[in-house]
């Protein structure tokens, strides 16, 4: 299983980090290989809200094909501007299983017009953002995450860890996710 996981200057680092971990630590319990990697607009380092530094396995001109695509969340505002990112993202999608968002990274999606018509959520202040500037998406208030058809996204921060524990669930069963889940010491409650 190829995961990428899409990240840019000023990501929210949990919104990266949380899910790597995940998909890593369930690599441990699993039959089927499961590779993470991180993909920026560049080869640079990206930095990171809090001024973390890192560095991306690959640019959005060169990667594997993936089976899950995520987009990670932070400071949105100037990435959703990015036209090249924006035709990047939509064609990548296209030819993605499965797609998914951490809290703003559905801005993302939804800018790039690839996910009119969906249900999704998003972090609790950015809600109302996003059904104003969205209004073909229905925005699930008050939900840890939301999955419809391809397409799941979830809530701020944290809640990026319990959808990723979902997706283990549903693709390698309960007793993976819980592993996993345990391995983290991390209180998931499916």
């Amino acid at each position: 299983m190829e995961i990428g996981i899409f990240i840019y200057d000023n990501v929210e680092v949990l919104d990266f980090c949380g899910p790597f971990e995940v998909f890593c630590t369930a690599n441990r319990f699993t039959e089927q290989h499961i590779n993470v990697s991180l993909i920026a607009p560049t080869h640079s380092p990206v930095k990171a809200r809090g001024g973390l530094s890192v560095n991306p396995h690959y640019s959005i001109h060169g990667h594997p094909k993936f089976d899950l695509l995520i987009a990670a969340g932070g400071i949105h505002t100037g990435i959703i501007k990015n036209p090249t990112v924006l035709r990047w993202l939509a064609e990548t999608a296209r030819h993605t299983p499965a797609c998914a968002s951490v809290c703003t990274g559905v801005f993302l999606f939804a800018q790039a017009g690839i996910i009119d018509g969906k249900k999704v959520t998003t972090h609790w202040s950015d809600v109302s953002d996003l059904q104003h500037s969205y209004p073909e998406l229905e925005v699930i208030k008050n939900q840890r995450f939301v999955v419809d058809q391809n397409f799941t996204s979830s809530a701020g921060i944290a809640a990026g860890i319990d959808m990723s524990l979902s997706i283990i669930q549903s693709k390698f069963g309960k007793g993976i996710a819980h592993k996993t889940a345990r391995q983290m010491d991390y209180d998931w409650l499916p």
